[in-house]
C-alpha cells in the first residue's frame, strides 16, 4: 500500500527540516578555521539518519507504515542533529591523539582560557583510553595547529573552576544546563587537562 497517512503539507515540511538538519550537522564544521573536523560515531549516524529520513518523508511512493515509522524516530533524530549542530557554535578545538589500539583520533572539545593556561574537560574515561596525561599531541586551534602536553588534573576544585569558565564562555552550554541536558556543575567522573605548550627540542 502507498497511500500516505499524514498530510502532504506536514512531510514536506518535516523532510525538509531533516535534509537542512542533516545537512548542517556536517556543514557546520566549515565554520571553523584549519583542517575541517569531519563528524564521526554518533554524530555522524545522526547527521546521516536526519537526512535519511527525510528522504523517506519526502518520498511520493513511501508506505503509510514506514511515514508513521519515520515520525515516530524523528524527534530523536532531532535532538542529536541539534545538539550536534549547536556544539559547533562556538570556539571548538581539536586534539588528535590516538585510541588504545594506536588509531588516531580526533577530539572535538570546548575549550577555556585562564591565567595559568588553556584547558578542556571530558570523561576521566576518555582521558585514560587516548593516553593524554603527558602524551605529545596535536592541537588544533584558530586554523594553527601546534604541539601541547595535556597535564591532566583530578581535584573538584580545579574542575569545577573550569567546568564553570566554560558555561561562562558557552552560551550553548548554559542554554543545556538551563533544560537540564548539560551539567550546571562537573560530574564526578569528569577531570580537566591544561594544554602546556610541548617543550622545544
Amino acid at each position: 500500500m502507498t497511500e500516505s497517512g499524514p498530510s502532504p503539507g506536514l512531510r514536506l515540511m518535516l523532510g525538509t527540516g531533516l535534509i537542512g538538519l542533516g545537512v548542517a550537522v556536517f556543514a557546520i564544521r566549515l565554520q571553523h578555521a584549519g583542517a575541517y573536523a569531519v563528524p564521526s560515531g554518533g554524530v555522524m549516524l545522526g547527521g546521516l539518519a536526519a537526512m535519511l529520513l527525510g528522504v523517506v518523508l519526502l518520498g511520493s511512493r513511501t508506505p503509510r507504515v514506514l511515514i508513521w515509522l519515520v515520525l515516530a524516530a524523528s524527534p530523536l533524530v532531532l535532538f542529536a542533529s541539534l545538539y550536534a549542530i549547536l556544539a559547533e557554535l562556538g570556539e571548538v578545538v581539536s586534539l588528535y591523539a590516538a585510541d588504545r589500539e594506536g588509531r588516531s583520533a580526533e577530539l572535538r572539545l570546548w575549550i577555556a582560557d585562564r591565567e595559568d593556561g588553556e584547558w578542556v574537560g571530558m570523561p576521566r574515561s576518555k582521558a585514560v583510553e587516548h593516553a593524554l596525561d603527558g602524551a605529545r599531541v596535536e592541537l588544533l586551534r584558530n586554523g594553527s595547529t601546534r604541539c601541547v602536553v595535556p597535564a591532566l588534573h583530578e581535584d573538584r576544585a580545579t574542575v569545577r573552576a573550569i567546568h564553570a569558565l566554560k558555561l561562562e564562555k558557552y552560551a550553548v552550554a548554559r542554554a543545556a544546563s538551563a533544560i537540564g541536558l548539560y551539567p550546571r556543575d562537573a560530574r564526578a567522573s569528569t577531570v580537566s587537562l591544561r594544554l602546556d605548550p610541548c617543550p622545544e627540542g
